[in-house]
């Protein structure tokens, strides 16, 4: 093997970068169990288990805030990770592992053009805007390009800038405007939008206290994603998501202003704490303890009730606090100040402007707490109020200022809001490298503004989103007419932020849950536990496997490559910041049964050398090269599966399709070159090696089977199985999920057994039609499908179909409150729109035609004979449509779900590429005998061809096979039917390999070579 040098410090050097990588995971879950066993000591005092339970959580959660900015991981002295930077480079577990919520949220641009509009009672105009809605359910193209082809296509000589003259559109659209024109602007502002609307989900997620959150944009135009691990509270998820931005405009107090203020407070407070050591019980801290640890997440604090716990808790988190640990003094003397920095320089003078302070994240509760005390409140004037900024201003990201607000009104309200905005646009200054912001008000605005900024020059106002300050611009002088310029040193991108936020109050980009799906945690720790069980167990029954096929020498060397392209995965895997789901397991797992196929082509043909006589050394030379052909072009097939599957799947498929394509890449990398490393290490020591154990080293060595003769009986037993399944299909159907026809689905785990039909029917009643029901697993859990009210866009749908379900459950659930049945009886829920559930089909069929398209091509450039890539693509047809038809003719007689749904697809497409592979592999052997033995017949040919390969065949559908039966059987309910499909699948694939693609080249070719024969005479 030449460069062996360079392969060595290649997989050195890739080691070393897997153990980086890894290194963050193990850290994390150090500090977390060092969390755990801190909470534990702390409550171990808590006599009450379900109290002392609570309270760990809760000293877990206050550990982990205080460890969040500390250093726990020194990188060889190099560099020095915080625990907030080492989470973050974990390996991500996905939310059916862990538990939390997927949603889909999508914007309605449709209400974005009636408001540029200002809504146009236009009869065109109203009716494209309908018919672009009715195609959108059948488009993935973008709602403003369908709104500008309905309205060419109700009347095409209609000028779409009638439309659109405005005040706030009047600088980019006159009467002139052409349609293209027009449009283009819709489109400037549609984006502008979908830009602000996720801009304000992500804040409010970072907002929401979750760990490792993840929202991103998705492909189609106008969705945003939101993955909330470990939340429980579906409705409060649900009102952060789709609740209007509140834009608001206030005076403010200036620093010097309020700093007397502050050390009045301070005082107060050290009184009230001395006060309170003589009258505070140890029972009362430890309830008040619990009080502020559930308010902590929301860094708004209402005020307090009552005086004396709200001093405990105060105590109590102040224990936990970062601030006030590095400095008991301070803490004594001036208990403000050890959680709020003072806005001074280090010559003890005020800094100017609105900004009083400074404090790290964990201590934010603890003055909000603080100021909402009454004695304190008492000493401010009533105009005087708090919010903190939107966004750290520190690098590591843990400080954020807290600005105070002055109340101008009666009614307390902010004297401007977002309604008065016309527009707001990034632009550049006088020097093009700075960007600021120009914003426009209306008439009624344009007075209030003019008054705020005449009496506040040389003060600042505060913008404020969501309660919480975005910016605090100085005011350099009156401003009249409406017009304002924001300058602050901005970079283009906070600019264009900034201007999208102003504008968020004027056009109403309402937000849709269009998808969701929610698993509870014991849902997700079970999937764990199954999953890890598949996986182990798979695992050592595939070493058990090539120990016992290829003997202690060339099976021991097989498994370390396999060893090692485990570990290489997940190095590579946390390296890209994937998400690991449980079909992701499962693409593990198959990928670690299919890397088997590389070993087993080398070693099978390793033994075909020795048998023709070689030495060992040249023997495994040979082996080598002549079995890199059939390797890459079975992995390659597989390969372009797994990464359509990327392109078109999305959520756990996606997750699914990274395992499976980081897989095939390392495994290629390990049964290559590292077994070939270690082989010549062993050569250059002179040892023996041997490759077949001495009960499987005859194992179908000398097989004569004749495919071909046989070839008509298979086309009759495929062609019954075939129309069986399209005649199933045809009039039984196919059981789709909600993935394909939309709807709502909810898992249900009771304390007792109970009957489907009993489920159904108290249903029935209060849905008003029967949902569909399952068992799901034990006899004690139930899925409930429905459809009801799945096209109602209403704010709070979703949470009266789930008080439904209670109430047509409730006889069932003996003393259980709606609450508790929601957080602790649902295990997992599922919602999936219409809009949704036709862009899945859409994207499951191009999914499968792409696949087969490339498949063809491939085979057709590797093989350079159409007849190749017919006879591939038969087999794979046939696959197909037999894996369909036993979904079909099973549904509802086997014990577990066989529903077609995203996953599904990725089955079929596995098996796809698994049937692929074992294809390619017989076809690269029959051109290789038809390249030594060009005398020979082709029928000849092309058995020796399938039976010199029959030993691989079988190795790798066996082990491909024993570790997908350990996945279904441990693998969990959860992907049980996308196992069962794969494993059909191996057993189809296999058997179309032999018996249907390879004679259907042979009787194609042979029919050529007789047409071509006729054509020469």
């Amino acid at each position: 093997m030449q460069n062996k040098g360079a392969i060595r410090l290649f997989a050195i050097l890739l080691a070393l970068v897997c153990l980086y990588q890894l290194s963050f995971t193990f850290k994390s879950k150090s500090v977390e169990k060092d969390a755990v066993e801190n909470a534990a000591a702390v409550t171990a005092h808590i006599e009450n288990d379900a109290e002392r339970d609570d309270a760990a959580i809760i000293e877990k959660v206050h550990y982990l805030d205080s460890m969040s900015s500390e250093t726990v991981y020194n990188f060889l002295g190099i560099r020095k990770y915080t625990y907030k930077e080492v989470k973050s480079r974990e390996i991500n577990l996905g939310l059916d592992l862990k538990g939390g919520m997927n949603v889909t949220l999508e914007i309605s641009v449709v209400d974005l053009v009636k408001a540029l509009s200002n809504y146009s009672r236009d009869s065109t105009f109203n009716a494209a805007l309908a018919l672009a809605q009715k195609s959108q359910e059948n488009s993935q193209d973008d709602f403003v390009s369908l709104f500008g082809r309905a309205y060419n296509e109700i009347d095409p000589n209609a000028k779409l800038a009638a439309n659109f003259l405005t005040p706030e559109l009047k600088d980019r659209i006159n009467f002139g405007s052409s349609n293209a024109e027009v449009l283009k602007v819709i489109e400037e502002e549609a984006d502008a939008a979908i830009d602000n609307t996720f801009n304000i989900l992500r804040t409010r997620i970072d907002r929401f206290g979750v760990a490792q959150p993840n929202i991103q944009k998705l492909s189609q135009a106008g969705r945003i994603l939101v993955e909330l691990p470990g939340v429980k509270d579906k409705d409060r998820v649900r009102n952060l998501l789709q609740g209007t931005a509140s834009l608001e405009f206030w005076e403010t107090y200036e620093n010097q202003e309020v700093y007397p203020y502050l050390l009045e407070i301070n005082q107060v407070i050290k009184e009230m704490q001395t006060t309170s050591e003589d009258v505070a019980s140890d029972e009362a801290a430890v309830e008040a303890d619990e009080t502020v640890a559930e308010a902590s997440t929301d860094e708004q604090t209402t005020e307090a009730d009552d005086e004396l716990s709200l001093l405990e808790e105060l105590e109590t988190t102040e224990a936990d606090s970062t601030s006030i640990d590095e400095n008991t003094d301070l803490a004594k003397d001036f208990p403000l100040f050890s959680a709020l920095t003072p806005n001074v320089n280090n010559q003890g003078q005020l800094f100017p402007g609105p900004n009083i302070g400074f404090a790290h994240f964990g201590d934010t509760s603890v003055v909000n707490a603080y100021m909402n005390l009454p004695q304190v409140r008492s000493l401010m004037p009533r105009e005087m109020i708090f919010r903190w900024q939107m966004k750290p201003f520190d690098d590591a990201e843990n400080f954020y200022q807290l600005v105070a607000l002055k109340v101008t009104t009666r009614d307390g309200r902010a004297p401007l809001d977002g309604s008065v905005v016309t527009d707001a646009r990034q632009e550049f200054g006088q020097s093009s490298a700075t960007a600021e912001v120009n914003m426009s008000m209306n008439s009624e605005g344009a007075k209030t503004w003019a008054r705020m900024t005449k009496n506040n020059v040389g003060k600042s106002i505060a913008i404020l989103l969501d309660e919480y300050v975005v910016s605090a611009p100085t005011v350099n002088g009156e401003i009249t007419g409406g017009r304002s310029s924001i300058t602050g040193g901005f970079t283009v991108e906070e600019a264009k932020d900034l201007a999208n936020m102003l504008k968020s109050g004027k056009m109403p980009a309402r937000v849709e849950i269009v998808e969701e799906y929610v698993v509870g945690p014991s849902l997700g720790q079970e999937s764990i536990n199954s999953g890890l069980w598949s996986f182990a167990i798979a695992f050592m029954l595939v070493l058990a496997y090539m120990m016992f096929i290829y003997s202690y020498h060339a099976g021991a060397v097989a498994n370390v490559a396999l060893i090692a392209n485990l570990f290489f995965m997940f190095g590579v895997l946390a390296s890209f910041g994937a998400v690991l789901t449980l079909p992701g397991i499962a693409g593990i797992v198959l990928t670690i049964g299919m890397s088997v196929d590389a070993n087993v082509l080398i070693y099978e043909r390793i033994q075909e050398e020795r048998r023709a006589g070689k030495g060992l050394k040249l023997a495994i030379q040979d082996g080598y090269r002549n079995a890199y052909s059939a390797i890459i072009d079975g992995q390659v097939t597989t390969l372009l599966t797994g990464v359509v599957l990327y392109f078109f799947g999305s959520g756990p498929i996606k997750g699914f399709a990274t395992t499976l394509i980081i897989g095939i890449i390392t495994s290629l990398f390990s049964a290559i070159f590292l077994t070939r490393l270690i082989f010549d290490l062993f050569i250059g020591k002179d040892k023996k090696i041997k490759f077949a154990s001495t009960a499987t080293k005859d194992w179908l060595l000398n097989s004569k089977v004749k495919f071909l003769e046989k070839r008509k009986i298979a086309y009759v037993i495929s062609s019954i199985l075939i129309v069986g399944s399209i005649a199933s299909i045809a009039t039984k159907g196919l059981d789709y999920g909600i993935d394909f026809k939309g709807g709502r689905t909810y898992v249900v785990a009771f304390d007792q057994d109970v009957k489907v039909a009993e489920v159904s029917e108290a249903l029935a009643v209060v849905y008003g039609a029967a949902p569909e029901v399952k068992t799901f697993g034990a006899d004690n859990q139930v899925r409930i499908t429905t459809n009801f009210k799945v096209d109602d866009k209403g704010e709070h749908v979703d949470n009266e179909v789930e008080a439904l379900l209670y109430q047509g459950l409730q006889s069932m659930l003996a003393d259980v409150d709606q609450d508790t049945f929601i957080e602790d009886y649902i295990k997992s829920s599922t919602k999936v729109g219409p809009t949704i559930s036709d862009d899945i089909k859409k994207s499951a069929l191009i999914a499968l035609l792409l696949s087969l398209v490339i498949i063809f091509l491939y085979i057709l450039v590797r093989f350079r004979d159409w007849q190749y890539g017919l006879g591939a693509i038969s087999a794979l047809a046939h696959d197909a449509i037999i894996v369909l038809g036993i979904f079909s003719i099973f549904s509802g007689i086997l014990p577990f779900s066989l529903e077609l749904d995203q996953a599904f697809i990725a089955a079929i497409l596995t098996v796809l590429g698994y049937s692929i592979n074992d294809t390619v592999v017989v076809f690269d052997r029959i051109r290789e005998f038809i390249g030594l033995y060009p005398k020979r017949d082709l029928n000849t040919n092309t058995n020796n061809a399938l039976n010199s390969t029959l030993r691989r065949t079988f190795s790798t559908s066996l082990s491909t096979f024993v570790v997908l039966l350990a996945i279904f059987i441990f693998g969990g309910e959860t992907i049980r039917g996308f196992t069962f499909a794969l494993l059909i699948g191996v057993v189809v694939g296999t058997y179309s390999s032999l018996f249907i693609a390879t004679p259907i080249v042979f009787d194609t070719q042979s029919r050529a070579k007789k047409i071509i024969a006729k054509i020469k005479k």
